[in-house]
């Protein structure tokens, strides 16, 4: 059974929220400040998250809706600490809830678990972090930490003020892996230093954070405004040329490489021939095999019959009949679409 300390349990930090805080009280205190996963987002580290989602969350305009992977996440934690303590032997304590540094009110860390030097005495040796991973991650694993929980780990021993801290994963279900992080004075002072200046510009004087090239980012501006019907933002003429050449020679390039991509992939197909599976050296080099998407158009212009008898009518939303009928309900649910025109600014 895991141990719960009663105090901080950390030299450089007080408890600022209990464990047994409701969730409107936890969200309003994590909103407060910055947090270990929200670090990775603020360093661009995180795949799911960019610093425009840690703003819109702070200034308490994001949504507070918890993915499935991080609901699974969350219930399997215990059992994913457990099993580390069990393996390496290193007894572990429930933290008592949300710390905040004691110097810098805006450092905040919510810990999985604590280490303990020994059980007890109860003596924290450091934070536990625990992250549940698929199977295509497990390599990611095997030599060191990734960035984004080693961040995480990092942070939090900025925050409490420990020399070491652990990072353990359970990668498919059924392999268990950690690692051992050492304190880093350097990087703790430079993480201290680009978050506080991050969080003293973006959160307290409000600056919304520049753009990133997260698929994320553009999900989350696309949910950010109700659109207002042919209203026009004037944009300075300098930074519309300067953003409409920019992506135009992106574009460009963009072509080019994949048209050099499709080259070597082309000449991967070639040698592969009526063959799945290429090897070299008796090892796998890659697979070329019919496992893609049904080509459905090009089935029904070839076997028109056949494809009559495999075919079904499936349920479908008529969306002309509801913009018509509930025009302001169509408009909240239609994507928005960035057409920049040959012959503009």
């Amino acid at each position: 059974m895991t141990t719960t300390i009663d105090q901080s349990g950390a030299p450089t930090a007080r408890l600022l929220l209990p464990a047994t805080a409701s969730e409107n009280e936890w969200h309003a205190t994590r909103r407060a400040g910055i947090g270990g996963s929200d670090v990775a987002a603020i360093l661009g580290l995180d795949r799911y998250r960019g610093p425009r989602h840690v703003y819109e969350a702070k200034h308490g305009r994001a949504d507070d809706v918890t993915s499935e992977a991080a609901e699974i996440g969350t219930e399997i934690e215990d059992f994913i600490a457990q099993l580390f303590s069990k393996r390496s032997g290193i007894p572990i304590a429930m933290p008592p809830g949300t710390l905040v540094h004691a110097e810098r009110s805006w450092m905040l860390a919510n810990v999985d678990r604590y280490a303990l030097w020994d059980e007890s005495t109860g003596a924290v040796a450091g934070p536990v972090e625990c992250k549940n991973r698929s199977e295509y991650q497990l390599g990611d694993w095997e030599d060191g930490v990734p960035d984004s929980p080693a961040i995480q780990c990092h942070w939090y021993m900025a925050v409490g003020g420990w020399d070491v801290g652990y990072v353990v994963a359970l990668v498919g279900g059924n392999k268990l892996r950690w690692h051992r992080i050492e304190r880093d004075e350097e990087m703790i002072g430079w993480l201290v230093d680009t978050c506080g200046r991050w969080y003293q510009r973006h959160i307290v004087e409000g600056l919304p954070p520049a753009a990133d090239g997260l698929e994320a980012t553009t999900d989350l501006l696309a949910k950010l405004w109700s659109v207002k019907s042919e209203a026009i933002a004037e944009i300075d003429l300098a930074t519309a040329k300067a953003l409409r050449a920019r992506r135009a020679d992106l574009r460009a390039k963009s072509k080019v490489i994949a048209d050099e991509l499709r080259t070597v992939e082309n000449e991967m197909r070639r040698l592969t021939g009526e063959n799945e599976i290429a090897k070299a050296d008796g090892k796998p080099a890659w697979s070329w095999k019919a496992n893609g998407t049904f080509a459905s158009k090009q089935f029904r212009e070839a076997e028109p019959e056949l494809a009559a008898q495999y075919t079904h009518l499936v349920p479908a939303i008529d969306t002309d009949r509801l913009k018509a009928d509930r025009p302001e309900t169509y408009a909240a649910y239609r994507a928005r679409v960035l057409t920049v025109p040959a012959k503009g600014a």
